[in-house]
């Protein structure tokens, strides 16, 4: 049995309560680890660990902080495999989804903070014959960073990074249904000489941990990646105190498919969005709109390409997908399944639990679903299910297709399949999402903003908006 600990001022300790959660392994369902039940007394160490640092780090030049980042994306890098096997084993994902994409781009994330703060710039603004401004950015002191279970280090790393990168101490909060990764970044930034209090890594419920990260006073900024619910409570508390957020949260992202597309390129891509990571990802497409003209060719061939996908055991070579994160996850998945019915849908494949033989024949395995004849703005096609199950609707114009794309609360992204430029443009502009992939998914270029409108979010991550974020400009004006 693994028991974590929390990594305060460079050291793991316990959690003051010596208290422990259980840790599931979805793939088997069986307990494998232990996770400190912390509260508000460890993210106070945490805080005061922290307070210590930042004048040390704050005051390093650029330079000197970014060699520390690349030597810590170096040192993940290093430990490849390990990583990739926790990764697998506590998200239930597929080892090569873990290997291909969570860990690859959790060392991109630190790389490429590292050197983005060394071009940070800031601006300067001339007045003829009076006199000139410019802009600093300095570090804000301790943030708190909360991610979650769905890209566990991938997105825990997308908040630390740029906040490291600008001068800040964090206090960070990794989702506690998947903290092993997290857990060994401790190690990794230690032995990349990060002073110790830089990086704190406390590990508990959101509920205790979360909520006195959010409230403490001397945490001056938030950025938290979650539900939609939580982050309404996170923006109701943090107000009051004026701190800075950034909240990125739900989803419930269209997919809209015209008869000029590149169907096979298309198809093979929208299996994929929908169904990557089973379909935990806040970016997959849950509704896909299809033009009239192709849906009966669409639903056949989407149809047979999803009926041949393997849901198997993580460590399985041949799996596309594993198992969902957690059992009242798996129930959650399946009970839309059956409102989507009373709802009046049809259920053309999945829907059902997986059972695999032992030791696996109590993980939380799930076939991939595809339903319709559901309406538009039915709970299944409003309300964000964050799993293996999608809905598929016909369309007859441009303008039909709009106005069920944006008929939802969120506005994360949006999907567009079209060789007609003049078309993907008036889509573009007029899709109520922070981000739109025309003929391609989850292409990430990590210098662009990411983010949602709507209820799936407040403010950019990513880029120099990032660095902003994590950055208080303050103007001097001298006159001549």
């Amino acid at each position: 049995m693994i028991k974590l600990q929390n990594f305060i001022n460079g050291n793991y300790i316990a959690p003051t309560s010596n208290e422990y959660i259980d840790n599931f392994e979805p793939a088997t369902g069986q307990v494998y680890s232990l996770i400190p039940d912390s509260d508000e007394r460890d993210v106070e160490m945490a805080v005061q660990a922290a307070e210590k640092a930042f004048p040390i780090w704050s005051k390093m030049s650029s330079e000197e902080r970014s060699k520390i980042l690349v030597k810590l994306s170096e040192g993940i890098e290093a430990r490849m495999d390990e990583f990739v096997q926790a990764e697998s084993r506590d998200n239930g994902k597929p080892v090569s989804l873990a290997a291909h994409v969570d860990i690859p781009r959790a060392v991109s994330n630190f790389h490429f903070f590292a050197t983005a703060i060394t071009h940070f710039a800031s601006e300067s603004h001339y007045m003829e014959g009076e006199g000139i401004n410019f802009t600093l950015r300095k570090p804000i002191g301790i943030v708190g960073c909360i991610s979650p279970w769905n890209l566990p280090l991938y997105l825990f790393s997308w908040k630390i990074a740029p906040a490291l990168a600008a001068g800040n101490c964090v206090v960070a909060k990794p989702s506690e249904i998947t903290p092993y990764t997290a857990y060994l970044l401790g190690q990794v930034a230690k032995d990349a000489g990060m002073p110790d209090g830089v990086l704190n890594i406390l590990h508990g419920l959101g509920s205790k941990v979360g909520d006195a990260i959010v409230k403490h006073k001397k945490i001056k900024a938030v950025s938290f990646t979650g539900g939609t619910k939580t982050g309404e409570y996170l923006a109701r508390t943090a107000a009051p105190m004026f701190k800075k957020l950034s909240l990125e949260l739900g989803g419930k992202n269209p997919v809209i498919i015209f008869d000029d597309c590149d169907f096979d390129e298309m198809l093979s891509t929208t299996i994929r969005s929908s169904f990557a990571n089973q379909g935990q990802i806040c970016l997959c497409g849950s509704r896909i709109f299809v033009q009239r003209t192709i849906y009966d060719k669409f639903k056949t061939a989407f149809v047979e390409k999803v009926n041949k996908a393997i849901v198997s055991n993580p460590t399985d070579p041949k799996a596309n997908m594993g198992a969902l994160v957690s059992l009242p996850h798996l129930e959650k998945v399946l009970s839309y399944v059956e409102l989507a019915k009373e709802e009046g849908g049809t259920v053309l494949t999945g829907g059902t639990r997986v059972q695999l033989e032992a030791p696996y024949d109590n993980g939380y395995y799930m076939r991939p679903t595809v339903i319709e004849g559901l309406a538009f703005d039915c709970r299944t096609n409003q309300e964000e299910i964050f799993g293996p199950v999608v809905t598929i609707t016909p369309f007859d114009t441009e303008e039909e297709a709009l106005m069920m794309a944006n008929s939802t609360e969120y506005g994360l992204q949006t999907t567009l399949w079209t060789n007609d430029l003049k078309r993907a443009h008036r889509i573009a502009d007029e899709a109520q999402s922070g981000i739109v992939w025309i003929n391609c998914w989850m292409v990430r270029d990590l210098r662009t903003p990411f983010g949602g409108t709507k209820s799936s979010g407040v403010g950019r991550e990513g880029g120099w908006e990032a660095l902003r974020f994590f950055t208080e400009p303050k103007n001097v004006c001298i006159k001549y």
